[in-house]
């Protein structure tokens, strides 16, 4: 088997940042699909998130991104990374990482000032509803806010090399 594109950037080196992932093409129709790594941990090199905060902040990108009124016809999918470092969001279009930083900057202040219940947090809106941590979420979005969004540089918009 071909190792799939995501397995060959190099993890040890790394860092927070907002990365194009991977451009993707509808055999049908030509339209581009772009995947970015919303990447919030050092892989390997720093504790991931735990299970209820990245569970929150997934239901709460989720519900401002498909509700903002400039890209929710854009908005393909956002969920976390099986690793816990991060998340994907995958956009119809070919944007850059540059481009979608705004974007991403307003989900996580969302997230980081939400207050009162996270959407679709009861039992019948999801089938794991009880694991799910507001003050984590929040603490993570301010967390990856301060320390890598605000003053984002073209060193954490491009995979390192090597």
């Amino acid at each position: 088997m071909e190792k799939i594109a995501s397995f060959t950037v190099n993890h040890l080196l790394l860092e927070p940042g907002v990365y194009v992932s991977r451009v993707d093409r509808d055999p049908a129709t030509g339209a581009a699909l772009t995947t970015f790594d919303l990447r919030m941990c050092a892989p390997n090199r720093e504790p991931v998130m735990d299970t209820a905060a990245v569970h929150a902040i997934e239901h709460l990108g989720a519900t401002y991104l498909r509700s903002d009124p400039t890209w929710r016809d854009q908005v393909v999918y956002f969920g976390p990374m099986g690793c816990r470092t991060g998340f994907y969001l995958i956009l119809f279009g070919g944007t850059t990482s540059a481009e979608v930083v705004p974007l991403v900057r307003a989900t996580f202040e969302f997230v980081r000032d939400f207050t009162g219940e996270v959407p679709g947090a009861r039992p019948e809106e999801c089938g794991n509803w009880h694991d799910s941590d507001l003050v984590g979420a929040r603490w993570w979005a301010r967390r990856y806010m301060e320390e890598t969004l605000d003053g984002i540089d073209e060193a954490h918009l491009v995979y390192p090399r090597g």
